[in-house]
Parts: structure tokens; sequence; C-alpha cells
């Protein structure tokens, strides 16, 4: 199926390694130009030799932080000087926190909101204006489950993707008239490095079945009675900024395994 994204300059937050890094191969895959944002330098190398050799696309490596005004101006300029704009946004940094509402001081509910909001508010102001001068576009937010369904111990993280959530709703309302699409995805139970790392953890000074742990966690939760792989996820992201979705405007879709248990 020809998604119609071939040529495109896609730009991915968050995608040295994990689920930004199978979005990076998902589009590069269909011949999409990628602009890797992250902040590890080796890892971002390494992700960038393996796109062009792989899938022969030119990739544009940004090591900043867009958890701060400075990192998401230097994205912007960098995919100025060298593609003239951005046909794709795929807001993706971010990672899960652990505290109470109770003991969370007021610097670490402003850094998650940095990272989870303002980063996306910020590159929308910045990319935006390129995307209209090339005819239109397509954002995707990339929240979470816990937008809707929280998780105890992660408050932080739960309020932060539901403001996320709301953001691309109310970006997409604005930014339609111009022919870029926004939506929203929200995953549930993915295995990324830091799954396995925090499985690793928790189960080393009780036999270390960190495999045992994962599976335990996907019968709980999800019906389908497994994690997805990141591959999977990035498949959905690839679909909806390409030609068979274009009627897919400021929606949140659930790619969960059946882990929402409301409407």
């Amino acid at each position: 199926m020809d998604m119609g994204i071939s040529g495109k300059v896609a730009v991915i937050t968050g995608s040295s390694s994990g689920i930004g890094l199978a979005i990076a191969e998902g589009f590069a895959k269909e011949g999409a130009h990628i602009v890797l944002v992250a902040r590890q330098v080796d890892r971002l190398h390494e992700a960038a030799r393996s796109l062009k050799e792989k899938f022969g696309v030119r990739v544009l490596e940004v090591a900043v932080d867009v958890a701060t005004p400075e990192g998401v101006d230097a994205v912007v300029e960098s995919v100025r000087s060298s593609f003239g704009g951005a046909d794709i946004l795929v807001n993706n940094a971010g990672t899960g926190s652990n505290e109470t509402i109770m003991e969370a001081a007021d610097e670490k509910w402003q850094f998650y909101w940095e990272l989870h909001v303002m980063a996306a508010v910020r590159l929308a102001r910045g990319l935006v204006p390129g995307m209209r001068a090339r005819g239109g576009g397509a954002i995707i937010h990339n929240a979470s489950i816990c937008a809707v369904q929280p998780l105890w111990y992660e408050p932080i993280y739960n309020v932060t993707k539901a403001a996320l959530m709301m953001f691309s709703k109310t970006l997409a309302t604005e930014v339609i008239k111009d022919n870029i699409r926004v939506n929203c995805i929200n995953p549930g139970l993915i295995l990324t490095p830091d799954w396995i790392k925090t499985a690793k953890e928790l189960t080393k000074d009780n036999g270390g079945d960190w495999k045992g742990y994962l599976q335990s966690v996907a019968d709980e939760h999800a019906p389908i009675k497994r994690f997805a792989s990141p591959e999977e996820l990035a498949n959905f992201f690839v679909f909806l900024c390409s030609e068979r979705a274009t009627y897919s405007v400021g929606s949140a879709y659930f790619v969960d395994g059946g882990m929402l248990k409301t409407l």
C-alpha cells in the first residue's frame, strides 16, 4: 500500500531508541527523510547510521533537550536550514514519573509539564508555519492510556499526558484550515527498553525472572495478554500521517490491546 509519505520530512522527538526509533524506522521504510531529535549524542549517531544504511534516506540528527525553549529553537532552525521545513511532526519525547502528590515538589511537576506539554506547544509554534507554506502536514502526539486511565504511582505523568491529549485536540481545530491534521495516540503496554530495565531491577533479588514479571503485567492489564512491540505501535503512527488517513482529525486513538476499561 502506497502511504504517500515518500520524500516527506518527518521530525520525531525522543527518537534515538524505543518507540521513537521504531517510528523513525517506520517512516524511513516508506521513503520519508528523518529528523532524529534526542539528548544522547552516541545513540543518535547509531540510530542515524542504521536508518541511512537500511533505507537510504536523508537523516538529520539534532541533539537537544526539547523540554527547553532553546532546544526547540535548535530543532526548528535545523529543520529550516536543512529541509526548508517539515511535513510531519511526532511529539514522542517523554518519560514515566514515580511519586505521590503529597510528596512531589513543584520542580518535578514543572519538569514534566515542560517535557510533555510545552515541548509540543513550542514545536507547533515553530514548525506549523513551514507546514502551512508546504501545503499542509500531519502532527501526532504520543500521549498514553494513562491520560484517561491513570496509574496510581505516577500522578504527574497522568496529569501531563492528559494535558497533552487536550492540547492535541485544540491544536487540531486551529490548524486544520491549513490542511494540517493533528491527532493523538494513547498507547498501552509497549515493550520498550525502559520496561525491560524496570522489570530486571524489580526481579534481581528474587530469581531474576524479568520476562515472567512482564507477562504478569500483561496478564493483569491487557486482554490480549502481551505487550506490543514498538514496531506494532509505529505502524499506526505511519498510517495516521499517511494519505490513507486524510479524514482523521482531532481524534485520540487507543493502541492498547484492550487495556482501556471504559467506552
